[in-house]
């Protein structure tokens, strides 16, 4: 048995559109009663669990009269909007069978990477577990723009991980782990457990999966264990029929273990779960100040501004080769910028007021990259 797992208090289960439809592209609800089962099956012996659920586009898939997952952003839109009921409404029906609670909670990138808000979510999510209720997460895809195709939920369910505090993050796929190869090549081999990068050395990323409904592949789900166990949480990827021996503990599946310390969460959602809207040059002192002395970025070693952005937006931070080195939340608009560069916050306070004496990034605001 996996000690990872046996011993986890609160533990966040992905699973994607893939492993809960049916051949003909709706939800399939045999398979969501055996994962309910595997989830109930667990809180029975005590855990907390999270579910980071996809499945809102294709269930709205058939009442809209759709044979397939739209390309067109609006109707993915639309189907969402209409599907997140449809599935929010029969996950709280299968809990009821077990005494168990649905809550919804629909989340964006702007929810926990601006500081009151993540406190917010954090504080939300914290009560519902409390009363002991089963938060369902998914993105916010009926208002959502470019972060609509956010890794198929893979990378939201490690940063889901983080905010909640969990234990252990288990990864439900269509493929029973990862293999070395595709897995339907005859000598492809399951690798049971990542300790590092170099157990990844070779190993060939196959096809992303059934087309259709899921957005993701094996891509974003090496890519959520490597976010979870950089900071510390293990992760767990196994096939969704085998929920129950993954949430058991059993040796099924791959194992990520941790490379890493847990961070500041809303750090990590801000390096992970943005896309930065401008970048700041930096002269050869600043990249070292904040680099190395975890200093705040002020105006004086600033040289460019690239992008439009206002303040409160992420901006990507760079040396002037135009690298990014660290990404945060600025405090100004791009227009003020240009007029504050290279001056010593000294100088601004006297000239343009108290106002301009802040930095420009705040280190609490800034997460190296």
């Amino acid at each position: 048995m996996r000690s990872e797992v046996t011993t986890a208090k609160r533990v966040v289960v992905k699973v994607g559109s893939s492993s809960l439809t049916s051949a003909a592209g709706g939800i399939d609800p045999v398979r969501m009663s055996a994962l309910v089962d595997a989830l109930a099956s667990a809180r029975a012996r005590g855990v907390e669990v999270v579910l980071v659920s996809s499945g809102a586009i294709a269930a709205g898939l058939a009442p809209l009269g759709l044979a397939s997952r739209p390309r067109a952003l609006p109707a993915q839109q639309a189907a969402a909007s209409v599907g997140q009921g449809l599935l929010v409404h029969r996950y709280t029906e299968e809990l009821a069978r077990h005494g168990l609670i649905a809550g919804q909670v629909l989340l964006s990138a702007d929810d926990v990477t601006r500081r009151a808000h993540y406190r917010n979510a954090y504080q939300t999510m914290a009560k519902l577990l409390e009363l002991g209720v089963l938060p369902i997460v998914n993105e916010n895809d009926t208002v959502a723009t470019s972060e609509i195709r956010f890794g198929d939920n893979d990378r939201l369910a490690a940063l889901v991980a983080h905010l909640v505090h969990a234990d252990v993050l288990v990864l439900l796929s269509d493929v029973d782990g990862l293999y070395d190869a595709a897995p339907d090549l005859p000598n492809s081999r399951l690798i049971s457990d990542v300790r590092g990068p170099a157990d990844l050395e070779g190993v060939q990323i196959g096809r992303a999966g059934p087309a259709g409904v899921g957005t993701g592949g094996m891509q974003t789900k090496l890519e959520a264990a490597k976010i979870a166990t950089g900071a510390g949480i293990p992760a767990v990827l196994a096939a969704a029929h085998q929920a129950s021996a993954a949430l058991a503990g059993e040796q099924i599946g791959t194992l990520f273990h941790p490379t890493g310390r847990r961070r500041p969460t809303r750090l990590l959602w801000l390096a992970h779960a943005t896309d930065p809207r401008g970048t700041l040059l930096l002269d050869e002192g600043a990249v070292r100040a904040v680099t190395h002395a975890r200093a705040s970025l002020l105006a004086a070693g600033i040289t460019g501004v690239v992008g439009s952005f206002t303040a409160g937006d992420p901006v990507d931070i760079a040396g002037e080769d135009g690298v990014a080195v660290a990404r945060g939340l600025v405090n100004f608009d791009a227009t003020e910028l240009p007029g504050l560069l290279g001056r010593s916050s000294h100088d601004l306070k006297r000239e343009l007021g108290a106002g301009y004496e802040r930095e420009v990034v705040h280190r609490d605001d800034l997460v190296l990259l």
